[in-house]
């Protein structure tokens, strides 16, 4: 493939969702290259402030929006035409979602997901929920991921990301398409291990954020990274995935972005929990979903189906089910039988 999108549209109208039709108008403008993105929002407040003020407040503050984002509640209208389709909904509902959008997708489109969840009941990452409900072949289905906070990344701090397909070639497109002077994407073919990266680090940094909450040291928290780091290698390369993803952005860059920031909301619903709020008291005070909540059982599930030990995952999805209370984390963490640190 050559040159770059010319015509773009990004389903889903949050914070990252808006951030990359931002990345995606930015890049366009670097190069030169007009294009059209065009985003679909749920929520017609939202929908008339990108168009009247180019701003989405509830998600991105007071951010400008390039001019040539446009939006609609009307996803036939948002898709018609678009050769690049950039997916930005909550991983649970995309199944759902794609049924009633199949039809509108034009043939030969490019499919994105920027979702960084596990499908619960299915286990399924977000990029085999496309292909099945979509018909697609795994060349034309690229996944982005990385060091993703969207605010920073709205505000223009330079982050640098990972865009994975399995067409090399299609990767490069991609990547020529979102390469702003603030962005700087890397390509790979490794798509099971920048999702896993992605959906992992999730529950890893609700971990992180209950012992921040718990008031516990910058010694726990990073005992918990590093070794939430080897349970998600050791679930990435029992599906397939490279070990040295996991070592580059997607993997180690993403983790420690979540599990360090305060605009990560897995680490924030962390810290709420770790504060002692309920689940559904965290789900009341969040405006946006924090995946790993959702995730997490997936996680745990999948990796019992592999054998893979997960312990710091088994331990957030039993605070999560109410059969561990956060008080306790610590010390099951740590009860661990002993062994050579390198025994993944």
């Amino acid at each position: 493939m050559t040159g770059s999108a010319r015509s773009v549209a990004v389903l889903g109208a949050g914070s990252w969702g808006t951030t990359f039709a931002k990345i995606l108008a930015d890049a366009a403008i670097a190069a030169d290259s007009p294009r059209a993105i065009r985003v679909w929002g749920r929520r017609p407040e939202v929908v008339e402030q990108i168009n009247a003020s180019h701003r989405n407040e509830q998600y991105l503050k007071d951010i400008a929006l390039p001019p040539s984002i446009t939006a609609s509640t009307d996803v036939r209208e948002v898709l018609h035409g678009a050769d690049l389709v950039v997916l930005a909904v909550p991983a649970q509902s995309l199944r759902p979602q794609l049924r009633e959008w199949k039809g509108l997708i034009s043939p030969g489109a490019i499919v994105v997901s920027l979702m960084k969840g596990l499908e619960l009941g299915t286990d399924s990452r977000m990029s085999q929920v496309i292909q099945e409900e979509l018909d697609l072949p795994a060349d034309r289905i690229a996944v982005v991921s990385g060091p993703n906070l969207a605010m920073e990344i709205a505000r223009e701090e330079p982050t640098a990301s990972v865009v994975a397909c399995a067409e090399p070639a299609v990767a490069g497109w991609l990547a020529r398409s979102c390469t702003a002077p603030y962005f700087r994407p890397y390509t790979t073919s490794d798509v099971v291990g920048v999702e896993i990266g992605g959906i992992v680090k999730n529950v890893i940094a609700l971990a992180v954020g209950i012992c921040e909450g718990k008031q516990m040291g910058d010694n726990t928290k990073a005992s918990v990274i590093t070794r939430g780091l080897a349970e998600t290698s050791r679930l990435a390369l029992a599906l397939g995935g490279e070990a040295k993803t996991m070592a580059g952005l997607a993997g180690l860059g993403d983790l420690v972005a979540t599990c360090s920031s305060p605009l990560s909301r897995n680490h924030t619903a962390g810290r709420l929990l770790g504060q002692g709020l309920t689940l559904e008291e965290v789900g009341q005070k969040m405006t946006q979903t924090a995946e790993g909540i959702k995730s997490g059982q997936a996680v745990h599930e999948l990796a019992g189906k592999l054998g893979v030990d997960m312990p710091i995952t088994a331990a957030v999805v039993a605070v999560l089910a109410g059969k561990l209370s956060v008080n306790q984390l610590g010390t099951v963490l740590l009860s661990r039988e002993l062994k050579p640190e390198g025994d993944y």
